[in-house]
């Protein structure tokens, strides 16, 4: 193109005057034309937004049931907070909607999933919920009438919160099914998360 450009523009150096109007005309289209090419090209579109907290949930549930004969007798199932994998007597709304979130989806799926939010004993603390650990698993199934407990755990980093939720035979711990997840850390991830000044 600058090649075409010399060539159009070296007559300006002539001493006719007549022909710099037709010249400087014709020196414009070419530039137009180039920066009309090159526009679309250098121009980004601004990357489509990732799949939500509800989205990743269900996908996580969709993962672990697929093609999995071993939940097909796992109800009775209780769904326990989702816990701080650096603190596991805390938890969050974060935790305790993630936990939701993935029952009702295991429940969509054919799964039993039992309520127990209307028995006033399921609390240990207030706001905290259900805080599963490993030697409380035979204890909350034999009180809920469970054979299986949906927990998981939660860890955040810079940029993302990371879910790891798994599904858990009550007679002897084994995990019948798991899924992870990754949620980027915006403000709404924030704010489930209890922090503040956001």
């Amino acid at each position: 193109m600058f090649s075409r450009l010399v060539c159009l523009c070296y007559p300006l150096l002539s001493p006719r005057p007549r022909r710099w109007p037709g010249l400087v005309l014709a020196a414009a289209v070419v530039l137009l034309g180039g920066c009309k090419t090159l526009g679309p090209a250098t121009m980004s579109a601004s990357p489509a937004p990732g799949p939500g907290l509800t989205e990743l949930a269900h996908q996580a549930a969709e993962r672990m049931t697929a093609g999995n004969a071993a939940l097909k007798n796992s109800g009775p199932m209780i769904a326990a907070t989702f816990v701080d994998i650096d603190d596991l007597t805390r938890s969050s709304t974060f935790g305790r909607i993630s936990a939701e979130l993935i029952a009702s989806a295991l429940a969509r799926r054919g799964l039993n999933v039992r309520e127990v939010k209307m028995r006033d004993s399921l609390f240990i603390e207030e706001k905290v919920g259900e805080l599963i650990l490993s030697r409380q698993v035979k204890r909350l199934s034999e009180r809920y009438n469970a054979r299986s407990i949906l927990m998981g755990t939660y860890a955040q980093g810079q940029d993302y919160v990371y879910v790891s939720a798994r599904i858990v035979r009550a007679t002897d711990a084994r995990v019948l099914g798991s899924a992870d997840f990754r949620l980027p850390l915006d403000n709404n991830a924030r704010a489930l998360l209890g922090e503040s000044g956001w």
